[in-house]
């Protein structure tokens, strides 16, 4: 068996996700008590029936403000019980897009694949738009964080084409005791 296959049979039977959608338009509905139009909540619940062994325990939206998505981060880091955090939203270009700036500093041990291979995969999609992602990935402490772009198609294509794949993997080498 290879290394990378062995680390995969080592990793936990069942792992524990959240997500959290910041985007301020989406929060100010939930304010109001609309109807939210938020449409990457779904695609990951749908996402996630093919991986019966991941659990999505937390899902929260917030609006595009540091100090939510610091505290949405640190509420996470405070659970025993969950593995993996995704952000969806922020990652962009535009002002208002903060997540990238609020967060990546925070990662103690980023994979640049990530972001490399979502973006390659992004450009079969989309064509050059895809260069405009500054999706990224990977580790603080012994919990895996994955800042995404808002858009539920790409939150679609990272999740079953390379986060869901490796998660169990990605727990087991933040965990290894060594």
């Amino acid at each position: 068996m290879k290394p990378h296959e062995e680390h995969k049979a080592k990793g936990p039977a069942s792992v524990s996700i959240g997500v959290v959608v910041v985007s301020t338009s989406r929060y100010e509905e939930k304010l109001k008590g609309e109807q939210s139009s938020d449409k990457t909540l779904p695609v990951v619940k749908k996402t996630l029936e093919g991986f019966p062994n991941i659990h999505l325990k937390k899902t929260k939206i917030i609006a595009d403000d540091k100090g939510q998505i610091n505290a949405q981060l640190d509420a996470f880091m405070d659970q025993r019980n969950q593995d993996a955090i995704i952000f969806s939203g922020g990652t962009g270009l535009s002002p208002k897009d903060i997540t990238y700036e609020t967060l990546q500093p925070r990662i103690e041990k980023e994979i640049p694949g990530f972001g490399e291979l979502f973006r390659s995969l992004s450009y079969e999609e989309i064509g050059s738009s895809a260069m405009l992602s500054r999706a990224t990935g990977g580790s603080i402490g012994n919990k895996i964080i994955f800042l995404l772009p808002g858009s539920p198609n790409a939150v679609k294509l990272a999740l079953k084409e390379l986060i869901l794949p490796e998660l169990k993997h990605l727990i087991y080498l933040v965990n290894k005791k060594e």
